[in-house]
């Protein structure tokens, strides 16, 4: 498939291209092609039945298209279809893993995360140290480079247990090399869990070749539908690990006395699984495969060394972004500030302080006026990493992620609408 002719594969592009609209939030969530679109119309037009338990032809229509979309989304990332539990997205994927695998955990173990992890992959652990009184320990990464193997190594001790990282920040843009920070944390007897909720969609991932234990992602950030996300673990992995959820579906027998669970991966899967979604999801694997992963990562990095290049040639005043300048090491994703936003103890706010502090435009603002006045539509916020915008020194960026349908011409829309707002900021 050519690049020029994606757009044509998705609907929303229609209402979007007439109302002048330029779509830079992708690394939020994704558009949906008619391929996704039609698989899950397809499935409720002519096969709607509940998986795993009819034996009429409706629910064996249904159970092998299901089974048919765990074992190719699983070869699409390296996996063995019994490797794959369908979750609703990453953030359910790490607390799966925070609550089986915490509850192995003993006070006074470690847990290595980082300052530039999503809330997702931060907040199920401290949730973790709650209960069981382990310890997070936090690698303070600058923001202009990716997380480095000596910084694991420096950080990991016996006491380490679980390394939790991501592959490519949401915020900086930054990709992180997994597979020596696996291999530091397999030395050390760590479990290596690796958060793929913006790199599976965007570069070419193989767990395997990764050597992680664990890898979650989502299928709503790759054109596939929302509600539906995959937790990828090795077989040896899942086999050991309790499961999260009981209920229907996950379960082999049932006694006053107790329970026996199904084999892996329905354990984890308790319940009416999201069927269509997961349909859709494979719909969607088969439209990124088509691309090419590579292709896809070429398409993204050719986008943001544009807006690197733009952004040098801009000529806008206090232009401050944020993230690796080697776009070898950096994903689609581009943070920036017009002026940096101070901090403020709430405590202590005075009219005289913030007269004095405040001397940028709030990227909510800009956000919203370039949105409503030239129609480019971005991110603004902490976008769930408030250690890292906290470590950054101010309280919000204002965020474009780009996919496969974006265009240097979205570029150019973006930098025409940053000067045109700052001039009517009075900038």
């Amino acid at each position: 498939m050519n690049f020029d002719e994606v757009r044509e594969h998705f609907p929303i592009f229609k209402k979007l291209d007439k109302e002048g609209i330029i779509y830079l939030d992708n690394a939020s969530t994704t558009q949906k092609p008619y391929e996704v679109i039609n698989a899950v119309v397809d499935f409720y037009e002519n096969h709607c039945s509940n998986v795993h338990r009819g034996v009429y032809r409706l629910g064996e229509e249904a159970t092998e298209m299901f089974n048919h979309s765990r074992e190719n989304i699983g070869n699409f990332i390296g996996a063995k279809d019994r490797e794959i539990v369908f979750v609703r997205n990453t953030t359910e994927a790490l607390n799966l893993l925070a609550y089986s695998l915490g509850s192995k955990l003993q006070e006074g173990d470690e847990i290595i995360l980082s300052n530039s992890e999503h809330h997702s992959n931060i907040v199920p652990w401290q949730m973790l140290s709650e209960r069981k009184k382990v310890k997070l320990r936090f690698l303070n990464s600058r923001h202009d480079e990716p997380i480095s193997p000596e910084e694991v190594s420096n950080l990991i001790s016996r006491k380490t247990k679980i390394v939790s990282l991501t592959e490519c920040s949401n915020i900086l843009g930054n990709i992180n090399d997994m597979k020596p920070i696996s291999k530091i944390a397999h030395d050390a007897g760590a479990i290596m869990i690796v958060d793929g909720a913006q790199s599976v969609p965007h570069m070419p991932v193989n767990a395997k070749d990764m050597n992680c234990d664990f890898l979650a992602f989502s299928g709503h950030k790759m054109m596939g539908p929302s509600g539906i996300g995959c937790l990828y673990g090795k077989e040896e992995a899942l086999e050991e690990l309790p499961p999260f959820m009981g209920g229907g579906e996950m379960i082999r027998t049932v006694t006053k006395a107790g329970f026996t669970c199904e084999d892996i991966p329905i354990k984890f899967e308790a319940g009416t699984p999201n069927i269509e979604g997961a349909i859709g999801f494979s719909a969607a694997v088969d439209f990124l495969r088509d691309l090419g992963m590579e292709n896809v990562r070429n398409h993204e990095k050719d986008l943001i060394a544009y807006t690197l290049k733009m952004e040098e040639n801009s000529g806008i005043k206090d232009l401050i972004s944020y993230g690796t300048r080697n776009i070898e090491n950096r994903a689609g994703i581009y943070a920036f500030n017009i002026g940096e936003i101070p901090k403020f103890d709430k405590e202590n706010i005075s009219s005289e302080n913030l007269s004095v502090k405040v001397h940028a435009i709030h990227p909510h603002d800009l956000s919203s006026l370039a949105d409503r006045t030239y129609g480019v539509e971005l991110r603004s916020g902490h976008h769930c990493a408030m250690p890292m915008t906290e470590d950054l020194g101010v309280s919000a960026t204002t965020r474009a992620s780009y996919y496969v349908y974006n265009t240097r011409e979205d570029v150019e829309k973006l930098f025409e609408a940053l000067s045109a707002s700052i001039k009517r900021f009075g900038f």
